[in-house]
């Protein structure tokens, strides 16, 4: 998937919109990328003499790449359904991510449950720079009813 599919499952828009292309996507899984670039708006204020990546928004991209999960193939379009990220679990940040880097975020599923107005997903995530892990953690994401 290219931006344009993406931007048609997701609700986020630039400076929030934090994948950039989607690898794989199957059922229970997708590899989703994100190039890190210094003329984004974070390094003017975080570390502008050694810019890192904030590890909030590397969860924050893990958890959009859930959210393109929930939404394939699972039969409802953004303007059915408000998706939601409920939770974060036992995330480890190992390695530091900076302008340069293109991150791989490897999210799998690992409980779905149906609702009467929505879906809840249980997965587990992983955030890579060439090929090595950078971040870890589990990631609740859900959509309901706009109703």
């Amino acid at each position: 998937m290219d931006i344009r599919e993406i931007l048609d499952f997701m609700p986020h828009r630039y400076p929030i919109l934090l994948i950039d292309r989607i690898e794989e996507i199957n059922e229970n899984s997708v590899v989703a990328k994100k190039n890190i670039t210094y003329n984004e708006p974070i390094f003017q204020g975080h570390f502008p003499d050694n810019p890192i990546f904030p590890g909030v928004l590397i969860v924050e991209s893990m958890a959009q790449a859930a959210a393109v999960l929930l939404h394939n193939g699972r039969g409802f379009k953004k303007e059915e359904k408000d998706t939601y990220f409920m939770g974060i679990e036992k995330v480890k940040f190992k390695k530091p991510v900076k302008p340069g880097d293109s991150m791989m975020l490897d999210v799998e599923i690992v409980q779905e449950k149906r609702l009467k107005k929505g879906i809840v997903l249980k997965l587990k995530g992983k955030a890579k720079v060439d090929s090595k892990v950078v971040t870890t953690g589990s990631l609740t994401v859900g959509a309901f009813d706009k109703s």
